[in-house]
């Protein structure tokens, strides 16, 4: 690690690489948190179980959509080496690529998770209310995981080359479709019919779409088409595309295992709920834990893409650094964006631990559900600061092309770690929802360890892409 202990222009350059892909993240998690927030205004056993249904919703969303969506990370790392060489015409057709694979895989996944998706909801949630609503609105979000994944190739093409404002652009329009959609299909206000959850489905996978089409529009624009020469017929190229598999179908996995280890992190929540004395309110039965943890993963959620953030902005330098065969360049940017990210987030995780009832009291009304949400939120929060240092680290990573080293991690943290641990935190040893939570504690923790060695050791330095 360098000496001095934050350089401020190395900083500066950061943060006007971040800002807007933190703004850009946060509008896009937007669309999750309008339809917790939408969603608890409908009746009592609809709103719990609905909520209940989001989170195991978007896990195979991500599990799915998120495999196909890793494009971004060949991409940006392909992009930002290409474009520290010079080579803006060899950027340029990283693009074409990248969006064939992505349609021709979107359209293959939609249809089949339209088809098996009853299947697949069943194999994780135990209550049939939450399954069923949950089948519905999964089905109409997989609807927009081609144009999920689309947006994934565009954004981090233009994030290689340091263009990282366009993307919050097509974020902030996404995010107001899908609000005044949501107000539309799930109430049936403004003459629309009154769909419940299916309605939130269809107003994400509408907002996804034009998001795709606003990051197509800029790719159109002039100072863009003719300096990247995008779409020549020549770009399309069998090497390219094996390039970026490469490197991307690693991060795919990567993210298929995180995204698997919390669904059966969540089916854990919901044995919780299955064993735990009935909890009923006005008539019905709430699944507290199971909607408590929907909340506490759409509250972090902000700060996790936030992290993210951070770390696409240190992927760029890093493979930009690595293009202008600086590797001591690339590194100083990591750690200095390391360290920003750890004073950051610890604010942030600061503040929620501090109003964690107030923030869980937005999403819900139920105090049930407040009450066994607020001190796992707290627990989490606390650890802000090592979130941020492992996943800037994690996203270094695959920025320098090392995608099989944070694949392998991923897949042993989350099988053999998170989710034995929360097995046996909550279950085994009556830990309730704090013991599962507290084994994703052992997680972020065991991340950073991994991360921050394999970069320390520096063997990123010398990988080809």
């Amino acid at each position: 690690m360098p000496n001095r202990w934050l350089d401020l222009q190395q900083s500066r350059r950061i943060l006007t690489l971040a800002a807007p892909v933190i703004l850009a993240m946060l509008t896009q998690t937007g669309v999750n948190i309008v339809d917790t927030y939408f969603l608890k205004k409908l009746p009592y056993q609809d709103a719990s179980d609905a909520q209940a249904a989001l989170t195991p919703s978007l896990m195979l969303l991500w599990a799915v959509g998120g495999f196909l969506s890793a494009i971004s990370v060949g991409t940006l790392a392909m992009t930002s080496r290409r474009y520290g060489e010079g080579n803006v015409e060899a950027a340029g057709a990283v693009v074409p690529n990248a969006v064939v694979i992505t349609l021709v895989g979107g359209v293959v996944f939609s249809a089949l998770g339209w088809v098996f998706m009853p299947q697949m909801f069943g194999a994780i949630v135990s209550n049939p209310h939450v399954a069923e609503l949950g089948t519905i609105y999964c089905r109409w979000r997989f609807v927009g995981i081609a144009s999920m994944a689309m947006t994934a190739a565009y954004k981090s093409f233009f994030d290689g080359i340091g263009k990282t404002h366009l993307h919050l652009w097509a974020a902030i329009v996404m995010n107001i479709f899908n609000a005044v959609l949501c107000y539309m299909l799930i109430f049936g206000n403004w003459g629309a019919p009154r769909l419940g959850i299916a309605g939130a489905g269809i107003a994400a996978a509408t907002a996804s779409w034009v998001g795709l089409i606003v990051m197509a529009i800029f790719s159109r624009g002039e100072q863009y088409r003719e300096r990247f020469k995008f779409y020549r017929l020549q770009n399309l190229s069998m090497t390219t595309v094996k390039d970026l598999l490469k490197l991307s179908v690693p991060g795919g996995l990567a993210t298929v295992a995180v995204m698997t280890g919390f669904l059966l992190f969540t089916k854990i929540v919901g044995r919780l709920d299955a064993q735990s004395a009935t909890v009923v309110i006005r008539g019905v039965r709430v699944a507290a834990n199971g909607a408590a943890t929907t909340i506490i993963i759409e509250v972090l959620s902000a700060t996790f893409f936030s992290c993210m953030a951070f770390g696409t902005a240190t992927a760029t330098l890093v493979g930009q650094s690595l293009g202008k065969k600086d590797p001591e360049l690339a590194a100083s940017y990591a750690w200095t964006s390391v360290k920003l990210g750890a004073l950051i987030f610890g604010v942030i995780g600061a503040l929620i631990f501090a109003k964690a009832p107030q923030v869980m009291g937005v999403f819900s009304d139920a105090q049930v559900v407040i009450d066994a949400g607020t001190a796992p939120l707290r627990l989490v929060s606390a650890l802000g600061p090592i979130v941020a240092f492992g996943m800037i680290l994690t996203q270094a990573l695959f920025g320098a092309g090392d995608t099989r080293y944070v694949m392998a991690v991923e897949v042993a943290l989350h099988f053999l770690c998170l989710v034995p641990c929360a097995w046996l935190f909550g279950i085994t040893l009556n830990g309730g929802l704090m013991g599962i939570w507290l084994s994703a504690g052992v997680y972020a923790v065991l991340l950073t360890v991994f991360m921050s060695v394999r970069f320390a050791r520096g063997k990123w330095k010398t990988l080809v892409v």
